[in-house]
């Protein structure tokens, strides 16, 4: 088996074993890589053209997991959280459609830093749950 290989299991289990918080995290986690490797290669497309591709298929994909984000936010338990949560996710999904369209790295990064914000809060309540009173779920993940 090849290195590839074991890092696809590896992947592929800690989904199958993550509880719903973390694969939330895991969501964000792959949104940032995918914006991270979009940005680099925004900033590239000068020095080689075929980098476009790139740009285009990683927000897509960024974009994708946003949407679904979006779509696991319980707006009935999460109350005016949730609902402030789903007009920040439309606002990460225009940026990165200006980004797309432009071919400008700034929105990207702008996204970029916005959801490393949510992302780093994500992860602080998850390690502090057991400190504090459950709180309601805002993503609904099966």
């Amino acid at each position: 088996m090849y290195a590839q290989d074991y890092a696809r299991a590896y992947r592929a289990n800690s989904v199958l074993t993550a509880s719903p918080g973390q694969l939330v995290l895991l969501l964000f986690d792959g949104a940032l890589n995918a914006l991270a490797i979009a940005r680099t290669a925004c900033d590239d497309i000068a020095a080689d053209p075929r980098r476009v591709e790139v740009v285009h298929t990683q927000l897509v994909k960024a974009q994708k997991i946003i949407a679904e984000l979006q779509g696991t936010l319980n707006l009935e338990a999460g109350g005016e959280f949730a609902r402030t949560m789903h007009g920040l996710y439309d606002y990460y999904d225009r940026r990165l459609v200006e980004a797309n369209i432009k071919k400008q790295s700034a929105p990207i990064a702008e996204v970029e830093r916005l959801m490393a914000e949510v992302r780093n809060a994500w992860s602080e309540m998850l390690n502090d749950k057991d400190k504090v009173a459950p709180v309601p779920a805002l993503h609904q993940v099966a």
